[in-house]
């Protein structure tokens, strides 16, 4: 965990080091954790892992014939205001 502080003084290089040695760094404020830092790496992993999960869902929404078919701009509109 890298404290605020620290992270004013020794600047990218705390997050590196801590991002080598624990895959991630913590950055606390006050005492408690308040953010997370990954590598832009394991960042796209976790998008496309999301992304994956979504479009399954999606999925076996239409296979179950849970959705609908909006034909004009006014439906669109319609559904994204009922959003």
């Amino acid at each position: 965990m890298i404290e605020a502080n620290d992270l004013r003084v020794k600047g990218i290089k705390a997050i590196e080091n801590e991002i080598r040695e624990h895959g991630e760094a913590t950055i606390s404020y006050r005492g408690k954790a308040k953010y997370i830092v990954i590598s832009c790496e394991e960042y796209e992993k976790l998008r496309v892992a999301e992304l994956d999960a979504l479009y399954m869902r999606a999925r076996k929404d239409i296979e179950r014939g849970e959705y609908e078919t909006l034909e004009t701009l006014d439906d669109l509109e319609r559904h994204i205001a009922s959003l």
